[in-house]
C-alpha cells in the first residue's frame, strides 16, 4: 500500500510500533503503553448539567524500570517527520518525561529534554530507535542517580484490585518525592489542589520508600480526626497489621507505620508529650498532611514535634501553602518540588468546574445606622454608628438578612436539585445556628419530613459532628444542607457537594482556597459534574487575585494591608469551632427591611478565569472563536450531517446552549440561538422554520411521501433537529417510522417504497433537513 494513503493508525501499526519493539522495548502494557490517556476531558457546564470534552492521549508512552522515559507522537505520512513534536513536547512536559519523539513512519525526530545545549533534536532512521537501557543510562547520568539510589527510584507502586493506577500528575509528584528522598533531600513540599488525591499520593510515596527500606518506620501526622480516619480506612489500609493509629496516649513501638494527631501525642503538660517516648531517630520519615496548618508557624507547640524528629525526612502536603510574615511552609520545606493547581485540575477534567452567583443585599452595600436610642429585640441600646457587612452576625445580627439569605438558598435548591449537598459557611457558631433555623423555615416541607435535612455541624455540637460522615458519604441522602463556620473549611472529603454558600467575610487566601476545595471533587456516578458558589459577602473577589491559582510565593514582609483586604475585620483571628472566646454583646435586630438589589452569574472561560458577562455575550464570543464569520458557521452546518457534532464542539469551547435555551425559550433551534447571539440574526422558532419548509415541499413526491415529510416537520417543530437526524440514519429509520403519525401510512417498508426506495427516502429526508436551514 502507498504510505501516503495510509491512516495514522495504519502507520503506527505497520511502521512505528514495530520499530519501537525492534529496539528492545517489551510489548503493550509492559513497557509500551499505546493511546495512553493523559487527562479525563474537561467538564463544561451547560445549564444544570455538564458535558465532558475530548481527552488528550499520547500515542505511545514508554516506561522502563517503573519510570516513564519517552513519549512518541505519530502522524500519517502526509505530514513531515517532526510535525508531531510540539504535541509530544506538551505531553512530555506534563508527564515529566525526558525524551520526546515524533514520527510519520519514515523515521523519528528525537528531542532530548535532558540536554543542556548542542544536539537537543536529531533525526533518526526508522531502524535506529534507542534501546531502553540507552535512554535509562542517559537519564540516571543527567539526574546524578547512583546505583544505590536507583534501587529506590525504581521501586514498584502498590497495585491491587481496589487501587487505581496513579494519574499523570500523581505519578509526577510521587516520582519527584521518591527521587528527592533517595538523593538525600530531607525536606520536601508537594502542593496539590484539593480533590486531587493527596492522601493516595502520600500512600504511594510511603509504600515505595517503605518497600525499598529507605523508610523503615513512618509517622503520618494530621491535625483533625477525619484526616487520619480517612487515611486509615482508605488508601493506608493496605499496610494492614504493620500500621497503627496512636490513640489514648498509648505508645506501642512494634509497628512500622504510625498515624497520629498532633493533639494525641502532645499537650501543654510534659507528660502529655508522648511523642518523646519514641527516640529522636525512631522514625525515618514524617509525612505532614495539610501542612499549612498546625505546625506551620515556627513558634507553634506542634512544630516542636517536627523539631524533635529532626533526623527524619519531612514531607509536607497541602493545597494551600501558607506564606505570611509569621508562617512559612517554604521557609521550612523549601520550594515545592511539584505543584498541581485547581486550574489545571479543572482543565484536565479531574476536578469539577464551577460557576459563581454573586448576590448583593442593599444593606451590605449601603450599611445601616440605627436611630439614637434604638434598642435591639432584647432591650440592649444599640451603639449608634454605621454598621457594614463586616459587622453582620459578628457585632450585630439583622434577622431579616439571615431570612433573605435562607430564602435565596431554598429557592435555588428548589429550582435545581432539592437534595444537592450544600455547605453554608457562616461567621461563627452562633451565626451557623441562626442560619440553620432560618433555612428550616425557608425550606419547609423537606425539613419537616426529615429532621436531618438541615443540620448544624460545628465543633461544639456532638450531634452535628456525628452526622459529618453521613454528609460526606455519597450514598447517604441526609443531611442535605449543613451550616458551619470553621470546622468544615478543610479536610472534609465532601465528594458530592454541589452548592457552597459564602455568608462570611474571607480575607485569607489559604482559607478561601480550602473552602472552594470542598466542592471540587467529581462524582459523575452520583450526578456531581460541577458545583455552584453562592456568594453573599464578595468573598469570590479573591478569584481575581493572581495568588489564587499561581505558584506559591514566599512572603518575607507582609503587613496584611494589601488592596484586596477589608481592613480591621479580625476575621482571620476567629478561633476554630469549639474554642471559647470572651463573650461580647451581639445586638440582634428584627425590624430592618432588606432586599436583593443585584445578582449576577460568572462562568469559567477556557483559560480558567471567571468571566463577568451575560451568558448570551459570553456564548457569542466563544462561537466566534470557533467560527469567525457567519459564512464559516453556515458552511460547516450545511456540510455536516450530524449537527450534534457541531454542538458538542461549541459546548467544549464554552458556548452555554442550555442557558441560552432557558433564557430564550424551548421553541428555538440551537442553530437560531447560535446565529442570534454570535451574528445578531433575528430569532426564528422551529415552528416557523417547519412551516416555511413545508411550503417548499417538492410536488414531485407522492402524496404519501409528502405527508410523511410533513409529519417529520411537525415532530421537528415539537422536538428538534435530533428527530430528522434519526429519520435519516439507516439503522434508526425503521424504529422512527413505527411511531405515530407514520403508522397511518403503512409499515416502514411501505413508506420507504412510497419514496421510490431506501436511497430515495434517505435523500429526501436529508434534503428536508437542508431546506429547514436554507429557507429564510
Amino acid at each position: 500500500m502507498n504510505k501516503k494513503l495510509m491512516t495514522e493508525q495504519e502507520i503506527r501499526s505497520a511502521f512505528i510500533r514495530p520499530a519501537i519493539v525492534a529496539a528492545g522495548w517489551q510489548g503493550l502494557d509492559v513497557q509500551i503503553r499505546e493511546e495512553f490517556f493523559l487527562d479525563a476531558g474537561r467538564m463544561n457546564i451547560q445549564g444544570k448539567t455538564a458535558v465532558r470534552g475530548s481527552r488528550n492521549f499520547m500515542d505511545y508512552l514508554l516506561v522502563y524500570k517503573n519510570v516513564p522515559l519517552a513519549v512518541v507522537e505519530a502522524k500519517d505520512n502526509r505530514h513531515s517527520i517532526g510535525s508531531g513534536m510540539q504535541q509530544a513536547l506538551r505531553y512530555a512536559q506534563a508527564y515529566d518525561v525526558p525524551f520526546a519523539y515524533s514520527s510519520n513512519g519514515d523515521g523519528f525526530l528525537e528531542h532530548n529534554r535532558l540536554a543542556q545545549a548542542g544536539n537537543i533534536e536529531r533525526e533518526l532512521a526508522l531502524d535506529a530507535f534507542p534501546q531502553p537501557e540507552l535512554l535509562w543510562q542517559q537519564y540516571v547520568v543527567a539526574k546524578n542517580i547512583t546505583p544505590e539510589q536507583e534501587a529506590i527510584v525504581t521501586e514498584r507502586y502498590y497495585t491491587g484490585r481496589d487501587v487505581h493506577n496513579p494519574r499523570y500528575f500523581q505519578e509526577v509528584a510521587i516520582k519527584r518525592a521518591v527521587t528527592a528522598v533517595a538523593q538525600g533531600q530531607n525536606r520536601v513540599l508537594l502542593v496539590m489542589a484539593t480533590g486531587t488525591g493527596k492522601t493516595y499520593t502520600a500512600f504511594q510515596i510511603i509504600w515505595r520508600l517503605w518497600q525499598a527500606r529507605k523508610a523503615k518506620r513512618v509517622l503520618f501526622l494530621a491535625d483533625r480526626n477525619i484526616l487520619v480516619s480517612q487515611a486509615k480506612t482508605g488508601d493506608f489500609k493496605h499496610f494492614g497489621d504493620k500500621m497503627t493509629w496512636v490513640q489514648k496516649r498509648e505508645v506501642n513501638k512494634s509497628y512500622e507505620i504510625y498515624l497520629a494527631l498532633y493533639q494525641a501525642v502532645s499537650g501543654t503538660e510534659e507528660d502529655q508529650n508522648i511523642y518523646k517516648q519514641f527516640s529522636r531517630d525512631f522514625f525515618d520519615l514524617v509525612v505532614i498532611d495539610e501542612c499549612h496548618r498546625g505546625s506551620a508557624a515556627a513558634d507553634s507547640a506542634w512544630r516542636e514535634i517536627l523539631a524533635y524528629y529532626d533526623t527524619a525526612v519531612h514531607i509536607g502536603l497541602t493545597a494551600t501553602p501558607k506564606e505570611t510574615d509569621t508562617v512559612s511552609n517554604i521557609d521550612y520545606f523549601g520550594e515545592p518540588i511539584y505543584t498541581y493547581s485547581l486550574k489545571q485540575g479543572i482543565e484536565d477534567g479531574f476536578l469539577a468546574p464551577y460557576k459563581v452567583i454573586r448576590i448583593n443585599v442593599d444593606k451590605d452595600i449601603d450599611g445601616w445606622i440605627p436611630a439614637p436610642g434604638d434598642v435591639d429585640k432584647y432591650g440592649h441600646i444599640i451603639e449608634q454608628r454605621e454598621y457594614t457587612v463586616r459587622d453582620w452576625d459578628k457585632t450585630i445580627v439583622i434577622e431579616q438578612r439571615n431570612e433573605l439569605v435562607a430564602q435565596r438558598i431554598a429557592e435555588y435548591l428548589r429550582q435545581t436539585d432539592p437534595f444537592a449537598k450544600t455547605i453554608v459557611f457562616c461567621v461563627d457558631i452562633d451565626h451557623a445556628e441562626r442560619m440553620r433555623q432560618a433555612l428550616v423555615n425557608a425550606i419547609g416541607g423537606e425539613a419537616l419530613e426529615n429532621r436531618k435535612y438541615v443540620m448544624r455541624i460545628t465543633g461544639d455540637n456532638d450531634e452535628g459532628k456525628l452526622e459529618l460522615d453521613n454528609f460526606i458519604t455519597p450514598e447517604s441522602k441526609y443531611p442535605v444542607v449543613v451550616t458551619t463556620s470553621k470546622l468544615m473549611t478543610t479536610g472534609v472529603d465532601a465528594q458530592t457537594c454541589k452548592l457552597i454558600v459564602l455568608d462570611t467575610v474571607i480575607n485569607s487566601m489559604t482559607e478561601f482556597k480550602q473552602i472552594i476545595g470542598r466542592g471540587t471533587r467529581l462524582r459523575p456516578d452520583f450526578g456531581k459534574t460541577h458545583f455552584t458558589i453562592m456568594d453573599f459577602r464578595n468573598a469570590t473577589r479573591l478569584f481575581a487575585d493572581p495568588e489564587f491559582d499561581g505558584e506559591p510565593v514566599q512572603s518575607t514582609d507582609y503587613d496584611g494591608s494589601g488592596p484586596i483586604d477589608f481592613p480591621d475585620t479580625g476575621q482571620d483571628d476567629e478561633p476554630d469551632d469549639g474554642e471559647e472566646k470572651e463573650k461580647r454583646i451581639k445586638f440582634v435586630v428584627d425590624n430592618v427591611a432588606v432586599h436583593i438589589v443585584a445578582e449576577r452569574v460568572q462562568y469559567l472561560d477556557q483559560y480558567g478565569k471567571l468571566v463577568t458577562k451575560s451568558f448570551s455575550e459570553f456564548s457569542g464570543d466563544n462561537v466566534r472563536k470557533v467560527f469567525r464569520s457567519l459564512d464559516d458557521f453556515l458552511q460547516k452546518w450545511g456540510n455536516t450531517v450530524h449537527k450534534q457534532a457541531i454542538l458538542v464542539e461549541l459546548i467544549n469551547h464554552g458556548v452555554l446552549l442550555d442557558d441560552l435555551q432557558d433564557k430564550m425559550g424551548e421553541g428555538y433551534d440551537p442553530f437560531d440561538l447560535i446565529c442570534h447571539v454570535a451574528y445578531d440574526l433575528p430569532l426564528q422558532t422551529r415552528k416557523e422554520r417547519a412551516s416555511r419548509a413545508r411550503q417548499a415541499l417538492v410536488a414531485a413526491y407522492s402524496d404519501i411521501a409528502q405527508e410523511v415529510l410533513a409529519g417529520l416537520l411537525e415532530k421537528y417543530a415539537d422536538e428538534g433537529i435530533g428527530i430528522l437526524e434519526e429519520a435519516a440514519e439507516p439503522k434508526k429509520m425503521a424504529k422512527m417510522l413505527r411511531v405515530r403519525p407514520f403508522t397511518h401510512y403503512g409499515s416502514p417498508k411501505q413508506i420507504v417504497d412510497a419514496f421510490g426506495g431506501r436511497d430515495a427516502y434517505l435523500t429526501a429526508v436529508r434534503q428536508l433537513s437542508q431546506q429547514i436551514y436554507t429557507v429564510s
